[in-house]
């Protein structure tokens, strides 16, 4: 799925929406916190809040990661200290943190895989939001249009607890296309999607069971093999992209 004709015009656009959104907050907020995870997503979102000039923290948070995921997170990140001087990377190591929490719950609520993963997550996200906290600055998502807006494919309360999300309305192949005009290091635009939070190393499309070009054929015209996963994984995970249900007096 395709639907950009410039993508210089998108990457202005979305640089000038980011820095719309600073001067807007008339001094409330004083930059902005990515966390980057060493895939295509956290590139680009990182590299355009760069593009704004505007003050920009860029993360990486290894916690039990595959080596290539580390190594792909961190020569993003400090290759953004040199070419934007006003991005400042930093590392935070959660592996101790996450062993020690799961060595004090009750082993009776550590043996589901899905909910340890989803812990990760809240612990990168709690990160992000320590780091925003002590600067003034927000949380920038880095979710694009099928995980955010087609199948929920994020963590409730983790990478879905963000302040503004500048290429959720990107198809994942969009933002490819995106990387690799930003110049965005070839190793992560050809990496396979993944969200490091799995033992196992498996990647998106493992989780999923469809390429995310088939599901971006689903969602843009409710056709091709995945339909059926793209319908199935939005009613499962429906609750992530509603509001909370609340009783009303």
């Amino acid at each position: 799925m395709n639907r950009i004709k410039d993508y210089e015009d998108l990457k202005k656009d979305i640089v000038k929406w980011l820095a719309d959104y600073y001067w807007m907050q008339s001094g409330n907020i004083k930059g902005f916190v990515v966390g980057v995870s060493g895939g295509i997503d956290s590139a680009v979102v990182s590299t355009l809040c760069a593009e704004t000039g505007l003050p920009t923290y860029a993360v990486t948070m290894p916690l039990h990661s595959k080596e290539e995921n580390t190594e792909l997170s961190e020569a993003h990140a400090y290759g953004l200290v040199p070419k934007y001087p006003n991005v400042t990377m930093v590392n935070v190591d959660l592996t101790r943190t996450y062993d020690t929490m799961m060595t004090w719950v009750d082993d009776t609520f550590t043996g589901n895989e899905l909910a340890n993963a989803n812990t990760k997550s809240r612990l990168r996200m709690t990160t992000l939001y320590q780091i925003a906290g002590a600067t003034g600055c927000i949380v920038v998502g880095t979710g694009n249009k099928v995980e955010d807006y087609g199948i929920g494919f994020y963590t409730k309360y983790g990478d879905g607890g963000v302040d503004i999300a500048p290429i959720a309305d990107l198809y994942k192949t969009e933002v490819w296309e995106l990387g690799e005009f930003l110049g965005i290091d070839e190793r992560i635009c050809n990496a396979k999607p993944t969200d490091g939070l799995w033992d196992d190393g498996r990647n998106d499309e493992d989780q999923i069971g469809a390429s995310y070009e088939q599901l971006e054929e689903a969602m843009e015209h409710g056709t091709g093999p995945a339909v059926d996963i793209l319908e199935k994984f939005n009613r499962q995970n429906k609750h992530k992209m509603e509001p909370i249900p609340t009783f009303k007096l």
